[in-house]
């Protein structure tokens, strides 16, 4: 049986503590050497923020940062010429330490239903209120991603790129639950083949710009939400190869679909390690690898999923560590390493 499936791996989510990408990303490559990742550092600013960083992402469309937050503009503004360039300071400092690096390696965006709940119209309101902005906003970022593969493989051609879209305003989408500005209201549900249609669309120009993988049998493009109710069939189904959840959020109709998914070839990222205040790591105690890997390994059982399905699994926090600090951030993603091989030992049994 051991045969049947490779080992499983771990990897973090994205944000981290501090304001020190080198650090951060020499922590990331020794403590997630399966799939060490892009780190993004929210403490840098707004910026460096998951809106931010979709911001300076986007191809073709301004955007300046208002009191309310990010909202499209005529022309880039001052803060996302300053996010453009945080961005390109990232490239630059992970060209330097990633040279040596042959293997997969994953970098996170904000995905376009998240912007669009997140950033407002040039007239006010999100653009999640106006069909064409939608659509404007979608194809912006598709092309801005695209462009983002394009210059990491051509400073790094050894890497075999993963891209994560972190999509945590997904399912309150879907439900209508994305409160409007004036917060009296809330802005009515978007519906299902045009919440599809955006991904796929995403996901297509992602893939297309993605050479084929030499050091990785990993699908090439995920989507992550920490929420409850992620549409894992809908998320599948638009072409993504893998769905990272937080396993405290999911529900018997979430397991059932997370199964079916699976069976049919889709990748798991487990958050099996919970980031909630009321779980964390108190002073001077270590997250527990072995609650972590029986988390896993419940789930395992719950789906009734054979050792070769099992294995297109990927064990995370639930969600990112920014808001720890540095040592339980680390003991976070070596918590989650340990798991994977206890889980792997014991599928092998």
């Amino acid at each position: 049986m051991a045969d049947e499936f490779a080992p499983i791996r771990s990897t973090g989510i994205g944000s981290w503590p501090g304001t020190d990408l080198i650090e951060a990303l020499k922590i990331s490559f020794d403590e997630a050497p399966e799939l060490p990742f892009l780190p993004e550092l929210p403490a840098r600013g707004v910026g460096s923020q998951i809106i931010g960083r979709g911001i300076a992402v986007l191809s073709g469309l301004g955007a300046d940062l208002q009191p309310a937050g990010w909202r499209l503009t005529d022309a880039p503004g001052r803060d996302q010429l300053r996010a453009r360039a945080t961005l390109r300071d990232d490239r630059d400092q992970l060209e330097e330490v990633a040279q040596d690096y042959r293997g997969p390696f994953k970098i996170a965006i904000a995905g376009p239903w998240t912007m669009a709940a997140s950033v407002e119209r040039p007239r006010g309101d999100r653009l999640l209120a106006d069909h064409g902005a939608r659509r404007e906003l979608t194809q912006s970022l598709a092309e801005g991603i695209a462009e983002l593969v394009d210059d990491l493989q051509r400073r790094l051609p050894a890497l075999d790129l993963v891209v994560q879209l972190d999509e945590p305003a997904l399912p309150a989408v879907l439900a209508g639950d994305i409160a409007t500005a004036s917060g009296f209201s809330k802005h009515r549900k978007v519906d299902v083949p045009e919440v599809s249609d955006s991904l796929q669309s995403v996901a297509e120009a992602v893939s297309a710009a993605l050479r084929p993988a030499e050091q990785s049998t990993l699908p090439r493009v995920w989507l992550h939400s920490c929420a409850r109710g992620v549409p894992v069939q809908l998320v599948h189904k638009a072409g993504f190869g893998g769905v990272l959840v937080d396993l405290d959020q999911l529900g018997t109709a979430d397991w059932d679909a997370i199964g079916q998914a699976m069976t049919d070839g889709l990748w798991l990222g487990a958050g099996a390690l919970s980031t909630s205040p009321a779980t964390g790591p108190a002073a001077g105690r270590q997250w527990s690898a072995d609650r972590v890997g029986e988390r896993v390994l419940r789930a395992v059982r719950t789906l009734g999923l054979e050792p070769d399905v099992a294995g297109r699994m990927i064990i995370t926090p639930a969600c990112g560590l920014a808001r720890f600090d540095r040592a339980s951030a680390v003991g976070a993603l070596r918590a989650v390493r340990k798991a994977a091989d206890i889980v792997t030992d014991q599928l092998a049994d």
